[in-house]
């Protein structure tokens, strides 16, 4: 798997260094709990899931560690997985673990690389995302790269004790590269 580079975002393979703090992420009531599922199945299943997702297109383990490149921390994982077992697209999906790297264009630029490095290596012809619709910094974030507001499905995602609506975000290939190429 490539390194992606971007200004001051690096995206990398996670490492067994990683695996430790990004596991606790994910059973932080504060990071991941508000928006999507919380205590994610065990130490050992979450390790073999990252080490098998780059084998595994519908894996929903992260790809990459989103590392600050001054600072060479860890801050977050970003990931995509095939959605849908007959459409042709892939979703994308961002964790910012690291709360003081929130508002600071980190997840926007992470998520960016992501989706350019799909359209470089994938012949999908659009990327997607889905979005509590409770979390609008999320779909703010992909909003911001230009992705679409496409509709809601009502009561498509259970956490918590309660039913959520989401909302289904894409960008297509041609709308990336014309974005992307204006500057």
């Amino acid at each position: 798997m490539a390194v992606l580079e971007g200004p001051t975002v690096r995206l990398r393979p996670l490492t067994p260094a990683d695996y430790s703090g990004v596991f606790s992420w994910y059973n932080d009531p504060e990071i991941v709990a508000p928006f999507d599922r919380f205590a994610l199945d065990t130490y050992e299943e979450f390790v073999r899931a990252v080490e098998t997702a780059a084998d595994d297109p519908a894996s929903l383990a992260p790809r990459f560690a989103v590392e600050r490149r001054a600072e060479g921390d860890v801050v977050g994982v970003v990931g995509s997985y095939r959605a849908h077992p007959v459409l042709e697209y892939l979703d994308v999906w961002y964790v910012l673990g690291d709360p003081r790297a929130r508002g600071h264009g980190v997840g926007r630029e992470a998520v960016s690389l992501l989706v350019a490095e799909l359209f470089r290596t994938t012949p999908v012809e659009r990327v997607g995302a889905t979005c509590d619709v409770e979390n609008v910094a999320s779909y703010r974030l992909v909003e911001g790269l230009g992705f679409r507001w496409e509709g809601t499905l009502r009561s498509a995602l259970f956490h918590h004790g309660r039913w959520h609506d989401v909302r289904v975000y894409g960008i297509t290939r041609s709308e990336w590269t014309a974005r992307t190429s204006k500057g």
